[in-house]
């Protein structure tokens, strides 16, 4: 089989090695003579693969035992819900920074469930920049800040954080970032993230809580939707996408396997320079996105027409690249490099883009 570069956003590319481990294992994990995706989520061998899971992310990310590590359903869109009646009293107001269009959903949920302020927002730029944190307008004594950490369709990425305190802690979704870089975890109250771009296949959300922050619950919530619950259950207060949590375990795995975040960091800013190096180079490729605030997650970049850019899709594909289109809403085109793209994939992208300039410039 010809090899296929796979530069969706998501879900998006998976470690080889963690496809050809699942593949090996998928109908006989672990010599029980069947598959871990036939256990029961109540079983010692899926305990112990939910536990490993939890245990590589607690290292990855230098977790202390002030944070609970939850594996939950319903991706980030149901977090954008939870975050705020878990942890949003009727008498404080949450901050939001506006900076894509996961925020503008974000926004828009929390809207529902009480008082919100947008204290920064780059939407009148078509949010091509993460707006400078000193301009940033918060609310005194707000319940928390909120953050989207990296933005897909628009190819943005906070490289440094506003700092908060215990009191209004900072809150991030970090979907499409999360285990790409070293992080302090104590800068957060709460962090989630849907795993199909980093961290595994789609259906699973991993979310890290201070446990400081488990006495604003109220205590009428309906029990799937209270942090509280899946606490006290330690995520199995009902059947969980075990497949999906497997395969965070062999990621996670792999992370460790290869250096982990600092060397994933390494190649991961490698490749980001490998690519904006190329479409800065002449006036062939642009990229809409300031230099201070460019994603190193998702890449966006535009031809000088959009039929050029239908071709150049069109040749990519042929040349064995999936994903490059961009977001129906932006359009242009975007490569998304998570960990699991290799170095090589990018360089051969970058070769790709030189032959096709050549012939088209």
């Amino acid at each position: 089989m010809s090899t296929v570069y796979n530069f969706n956003a998501g879900p998006s590319t998976l470690p080889r090695d963690v496809m050809e481990i699942a593949r090996d294992e998928f109908l006989n994990y672990d010599n029980l003579g069947y598959s871990i995706m036939e256990a029961s989520h109540r079983s010692p061998e899926f305990q112990n693969v939910i536990d490993t899971a939890e245990k590589n992310i607690r290292s990855l990310l230098n977790i202390s035992d002030d944070y609970s590590v939850l594996f939950l359903q319903g991706g980030a869109s149901t977090q954008f819900s939870m975050v705020p009646v878990n942890l949003l009293s009727t008498t404080q107001t949450a901050d939001y920074a506006q900076t894509g269009a996961w925020s503008e959903k974000a926004i828009k949920e929390a809207q529902r469930c009480g008082s919100v302020k947008i204290v920064a927002s780059s939407k009148d730029s078509n949010y091509n920049h993460i707006p400078e944190i000193e301009s940033w307008d918060p609310t005194e004594n707000n319940g928390y800040l909120h953050i989207t950490s990296n933005n897909t369709i628009f190819g943005t990425q906070f490289h440094q954080f506003p700092k908060c305190s215990p009191e209004s802690p900072l809150i991030a979704d970090m979907s499409s970032d999360i285990l790409s870089r070293k992080l302090d975890i104590n800068e957060f109250g709460l962090i989630y993230a849907g795993a199909q771009k980093n961290l595994g296949p789609s259906g699973v959300t991993v979310v890290i809580i201070n446990k400081n922050l488990l006495g604003r619950i109220p205590k009428n919530l309906p029990a799937m939707l209270d942090y509280n619950t899946h606490i006290k259950s330690t995520s199995l207060y009902n059947t969980p996408p075990t497949f999906a949590i497997y395969i965070i375990m062999l990621t996670t795995n792999w992370i460790i396997k290869n250096g982990g975040l600092a060397n994933i960091e390494e190649v991961n800013n490698k490749k980001a320079q490998l690519l904006y190096d190329k479409i800065d180079t002449g006036d062939f490729y642009s990229c809409p996105v300031e230099k201070a605030s460019r994603s190193k997650m998702n890449v966006c970049f535009r031809l000088p027409s959009e039929e050029l850019e239908a071709t150049f899709l069109k040749s990519a594909k042929d040349e064995g690249m999936i994903g490059l289109k961009g977001h129906r809403s932006v359009g242009g085109t975007r490569a998304s490099i998570y960990n699991a793209m290799p170095l090589d994939g990018v360089q051969f992208l970058v070769d790709f883009m030189s032959n096709f300039e050549k012939k088209n410039g």
